[in-house]
């Protein structure tokens, strides 16, 4: 887990020992997803999976799968304020696939299900297929 606070209090080394045994340091952890409302330019994603199949049936470890930065759009904020109290628009909606950073954003466990909250501005770009 790159970018997380553990990284930053110890050194690199240290922090990877701290997440080797306790790999949730540094995610929030909840019972429900659906108990999750972001707020302002917020955006909760799901990355999507890639295939631990190869094409010949041959079942892939899951270290050796790399993650991809597509996700799914679960849910979205109002929308950041501006200077006069408007509310810009979200450039998301649920539903889009969009691609995210490969590191950053914060972690949220839900059961077994990781996701992550981004800002809005931090989303590289929107699927349209």
């Amino acid at each position: 887990m790159h970018g997380t606070a553990t990284a930053g209090l110890y050194g690199g080394n240290e922090a990877r020992r701290l997440q080797a045994r306790w790999p949730s340091a540094g995610a929030t952890s909840i019972r429900s997803i659906r108990a999750l409302a972001p707020l302002l330019d917020r955006v909760l994603v799901q990355r999507v999976k890639a295939e631990t199949k190869t094409a010949s049936g041959i079942f892939l470890p899951e270290s050796s799968v790399e993650k991809l930065n597509e996700a799914k759009v679960l849910a979205v904020g109002p929308g950041a304020l501006d200077k006069k109290g408007n509310r810009l628009p979200m450039g998301v909606a649920v539903g889009d696939r969009v691609l995210i950073p490969q590191f950053g954003g914060s972690p949220v466990k839900a059961g077994e299900e990781e996701y992550q909250l981004f800002r809005d501005s931090e989303i590289l770009a929107k699927i349209n297929e």
